[in-house]
């Protein structure tokens, strides 16, 4: 039987007006796959640069934004949801190369977590893309250990809280910077223990004061062109600078002489085109070391604000003033 859905589409590149609630049909999940009837959608800064234009789904996938959801699973290979332990009926967020902007959605079995105990629909469509970008980039790229300090640029935004959370559960110390004294005071709430007004203050100059002139042991940085040369000024000898995004632009100057004296590791990634069994890898770790801490409340997720899934315009709007805290969240209601 053929089924139609609604969906956000991108009908024309630029503007968030350009996202237009539309009908497709309903997909068909294939060997590995499984179909979730979607209850709510994470918005991510991706989706924002592909509603512009500017980044272009992975082979393969949807050309609709949205790159996590949560829900019900409607239907599925069998055989990959046993072995994961998943079966019709059971409440899932999901890890998307696209296509989370819709009432259902394909995704990968290896890329489905069951819902921790507790969580709403909105707070699981909030944790696959910050908690896997995060987890990824900051333990297994950065290799954060307890004892070690972190600084994460841009820490009210959905990767930066959930860093925060984790970094300070796992035994390290989180400076974060953040642009506003009630962004900062919120980071703060979270678990950060400084928080640092990069509109007020020289971030470069308080990591060395708050560090006593040692340094941070790993950056993570979403910002990148002439932020690059300031993180290096930031870590200690033997530290690591992830770079996940490139908002301040891609081409950097940096002090090469510290990368050598300080034996410093420039690196970074990007999560969407990478293949199914590595995100698979990612999400049995959060199912075996971060999932228990949702489940106790030690970690949480923080949501700025929901939309009906009608006025996703508005919801690209409120990402791209910088106002939020937290996620942003779309709805879907019958």
């Amino acid at each position: 039987m053929n089924r139609t859905m609604r969906a956000v589409e991108i009908a024309d590149f630029g503007p968030p007006e350009g996202l237009r609630l539309g009908e497709r049909p309903v997909p068909v999940p294939g060997v590995g796959e499984l179909l979730i009837r979607v209850a709510a959608s994470g918005i991510n800064r991706p989706d924002v640069l592909q509603r512009k234009g500017h980044y272009a789904p992975p082979p393969g996938a949807s050309d609709l934004p949205g790159l996590e959801v949560s829900g019900v699973i409607e239907s599925g290979d069998a055989d990959a949801m046993a072995q994961a332990g998943l079966r019709v009926g059971d409440r899932v967020c999901a890890l998307l190369a696209g296509g989370g902007y819709a009432e259902w959605c394909v995704a990968p079995v290896a890329q489905c977590l069951p819902v921790p105990a507790g969580l709403s629909d909105v707070e699981a469509a909030s944790l696959p893309e910050t908690f896997f970008t995060v987890w990824s980039n900051v333990f297994d790229r950065g290799r954060l250990q307890a004892g070690e300090t972190l600084l994460v640029q841009g820490g009210s935004s959905g990767i930066g809280v959930t860093a925060i959370q984790l970094a300070r559960a796992r035994g390290a110390t989180v400076i974060v910077t953040a642009g506003s004294d009630d962004k900062c005071a919120a980071c703060l709430a979270l678990g950060a223990h400084h928080a640092i007004n990069y509109k007020t203050q020289d971030f470069v100059a308080e990591v060395q004061r708050i560090t006593q002139r040692r340094g941070v042991d790993v950056v993570l940085d979403m910002v990148a062109g002439d932020y690059v040369a300031r993180d290096v000024e930031c870590l200690a000898e033997d530290g690591r600078l992830v770079i996940i995004a490139v908002q301040g632009g891609v081409k950097s100057d940096f002090n090469a002489g510290l990368v050598l004296r300080r034996r410093l590791v420039i690196t970074g990634s990007t999560l969407r085109p990478r293949p199914v069994a590595f995100k698979g890898a990612i999400a049995q770790a959060l199912r075996e070391q971060v999932w228990p801490l949702l489940t106790s409340g030690a970690v949480r997720p923080v949501i700025h604000s929901t939309f009906p899934a009608s006025e996703a315009a508005q919801a690209h709007t409120l990402m791209e003033s910088n106002q939020h805290i937290g996620k942003i969240v779309l709805t879907w209601t019958a």
